[in-house]
């Protein structure tokens, strides 16, 4: 199993002065943060980070930015991904890899293809990438499951297909993938409600949104999940459950840079058409945070 990428990820956001440009030097701050406290490695430019109203150019400084602050401290994974298969693979053709150690692909949105269209187009980028690649797999965002048997399909057929990022918020497809799966190959949570389940049933961790604001517990939880402590890694789900749900409650990422506005980390700022965390809800965190 592709160890660089067991425990923790976190899915950075992308930090915004008033004026809406891109805040490096908050970035590097939730880079070093994240990394002092435990984080085990460190996802750019996926839905967390705003990536749809990000340009080219800015992406481009923003993996500067975080391979400059990280120094070869954690494995970094990229977000390429889209709906045009063949832009998609331009988009790896054309990006510097050097320091990247994989790469993560949304499946197809918006086109609702069948699951022999999924397959064909993971297939085109596996042939086209020159380093790792881990489906990401989003129902609720891209309109249309990859099923576990494609993925399974995958998985055996591209061995550059190094595993999932299920955020289908199933765990009965989470079972399914972990029971069918090759044994290197890694299933991993992108739903923080049921990432310490799924690590308990044989999963290989998380890429967490709420992980990067609470790094030193959310990755201690898993840790402890992978090591099979269960009584200890559930005592922190609990105390850490309600955050979860106030992230999401509104938007994503709105309400993870509502938490690190508290922690005065980064503005709350984001790009239309998000707008940022009502008061009613950064109340609902402010408090929760005085209590953690």
């Amino acid at each position: 199993m592709n160890s660089k990428f067991l425990g923790t990820g976190v899915a950075l956001v992308t930090p915004f002065k008033e004026d809406l440009s891109v805040d490096h030097d908050a970035l590097t701050n939730i880079v070093n943060f994240n990394i002092e406290n435990g984080t085990d490695y460190l996802v750019i430019s996926g839905t967390t980070a705003e990536s749809v109203t990000i340009t080219k150019q800015e992406k481009t400084e923003i993996v500067n930015t975080i391979v400059k602050a990280n120094n070869n401290r954690v494995p970094l994974m990229l977000g390429i991904g889209g709906n045009n298969t063949a832009e998609v693979i331009e988009q790896i053709k054309s990006t510097d890899l050097s320091n990247i150690d994989a790469i993560l692909s949304v499946s197809p949105y918006y086109t609702k293809p069948t699951q022999e269209g999924i397959y064909q187009h993971f297939k085109a980028i596996s042939g086209a990438s020159p380093i790792d690649i881990l489906l990401y797999n989003v129902p609720g965002r891209t309109s249309k499951n990859i099923e576990p048997e494609t993925v399974i399909r995958l998985a055996k057929d591209f061995a550059n297909i190094i595993g999932v990022k299920e955020a289908g918020n199933n765990m009965s497809q989470y079972l399914k993938l972990i029971k069918d799966k090759p044994e290197d190959f890694l299933v991993i949570s992108g739903d923080d409600d049921l990432a310490l389940s799924v690590v308990l049933a044989g999963g290989a961790g998380v890429i967490s949104v709420i992980g990067q604001a609470l790094p030193k517990e959310f990755s201690k939880m898993i840790r402890l999940g992978l090591e099979g402590k269960v009584k200890e890694a559930y005592n922190i789900h609990y105390k850490i459950m309600a955050i979860i749900d106030y992230i999401f409650e509104e938007n994503n990422p709105a309400g993870i840079k509502a938490v690190f506005q508290a922690l005065n980390l980064c503005s709350d700022a984001v790009r239309l058409p998000l707008v940022p965390a009502s008061n009613e809800l950064k109340a609902k965190i402010n408090s929760f945070l005085e209590r953690l």
